[in-house]
């Protein structure tokens, strides 16, 4: 399934910055990664897990158990240059869970069959 999310000029603008060895400028990199994270919600609907990727986005997704207060029991979290890397392509789940890249609690906070997007 493509999106059209990947293909957005923010989420390659923010790319080739990576690339260079640059932070993107800030709204670039903020439409870039709620982009993504708007593909996510879309392709695992639900809400028993929350992505989180400050200080740019937060989304919820998979179906399962819904969670309506507090800290919820399946989180994600990462950075910014993780995020884009997961969801593009070019690092997987279990590279970047190994690296400590990728921050996980809860028995379905695993986003490997749902990346890339």
């Amino acid at each position: 399934m493509s999106s059209p999310h990947i293909k957005s000029a923010a989420v390659a603008a923010a790319l080739t910055a990576l690339d260079e060895g640059r932070t993107p400028e800030r709204p670039v990199y903020r439409e870039a990664v709620r982009a993504l994270l708007t593909a996510l919600a879309a392709r695992a609907p639900g809400r028993s897990v929350e992505v989180r990727v400050p200080p740019y986005g937060a989304v919820q997704c998979l179906p399962g158990p819904r969670h309506t207060r507090g800290t919820p029991p399946n989180v994600v979290e990462m950075d910014p240059p993780t995020w884009l890397a997961l969801a593009t392509g070019r690092l997987s789940w279990a590279e970047a869970v190994t690296e400590g890249r990728v921050r996980v609690s809860g028995s379905r906070a695993d986003l490997s069959a749902q990346l890339p997007l």
